[in-house]
C-alpha cells in the first residue's frame, strides 16, 4: 500500500470522526440543557461563559446523583410535613426571619428523609438539581435569605419572596413519590380497559 493511499485513508477516517463527533457533543449539550433548564444557564454563568466547563460540571452531577435510590414518604409523614409548612407560613406574619430559617431547615430535613445527601448545603442543592432543576433555585434563594437573617440582615419582602419561591420544591418532595406515578399509570390503564357494564332496563 502506497504512502499516498495511507494518508488519504487517514484523512478520510479523521473527517468521518469529526462528522460523527459533532452530533454526539451537540446531543450531550442539548440533553443537559433539557434536563437542567435554568441550572444549565446558571452553571455557564458561574464558569464565566465557558459552556464546556459547565457541561462537565453538570455531567458530574448526573454521574454522582443520577442513580440515587430515593425513599417514599409514608402518608403520615406527608401530612406532618404539610402541617409543619402551614405552621411556618402562619408564623411568618409575626416573625419572618425565624419562619424563613425554619422553612430552610424543614426543606433540608425533608430532602434528607427522601434520600438526598445533605452533608452540606452545596451538596444538597447539587443533588436536588438533578431531579428538580426547575424548582431548586427557589430553595437556593431561601437558604441564602435564611443565612442573611441568621446574620441579622433580614429583609421581609425578600424573605417572603424566598418562602414563596421554595414552595414548589417542597411540594415536589412531599407529593411526587415513585409509587404515585406507578399507581397513576395503573389507574389510567384500568380506566382505559374497564369492561363495559350492561345495565338491565
Amino acid at each position: 500500500m502506497s504512502v499516498t493511499l495511507i494518508i488519504l485513508i487517514a484523512a478520510l477516517v479523521a473527517m468521518v470522526a469529526l462528522v460523527f463527533a459533532r452530533p454526539v457533543r451537540q446531543s450531550s449539550r442539548d440533553g443537559l440543557m433539557s434536563r437542567f433548564g435554568p441550572e444549565y444557564d446558571r452553571a455557564v454563568a458561574r464558569h464565566d461563559g465557558d459552556a464546556k466547563a459547565a457541561q462537565w460540571e453538570l455531567s458530574e452531577r448526573l454521574r454522582r446523583y443520577g442513580e440515587l435510590s430515593l425513599r417514599a414518604l409514608t402518608p403520615e409523614s406527608r401530612e406532618q410535613y404539610a402541617a409543619r409548612w402551614s405552621g411556618v407560613q402562619e408564623r411568618f406574619v409575626e416573625s419572618p426571619a425565624l419562619a424563613a430559617q425554619e422553612a430552610d431547615q424543614l426543606l433540608g430535613t425533608l430532602a434528607a428523609e427522601r434520600g438526598y445527601p445533605a452533608e452540606s448545603p452545596e451538596q444538597l442543592l447539587e443533588a436536588l438539581s438533578v431531579r428538580h432543576a426547575q424548582a431548586v433555585d427557589g430553595y437556593r434563594q431561601l437558604h441564602t435569605e435564611a443565612e442573611r437573617a441568621r446574620a441579622g440582615h433580614a429583609h421581609t419582602d425578600r424573605l417572603r419572596e424566598a418562602l414563596l419561591g421554595a414552595f414548589p420544591l417542597f411540594e415536589e418532595l412531599v407529593r411526587a413519590q415513585p409509587h404515585d406515578r406507578a399507581l397513576r399509570r395503573r389507574r389510567q390503564w384500568q380506566r382505559r380497559h374497564r369492561p363495559t357494564v350492561l345495565r338491565s332496563p
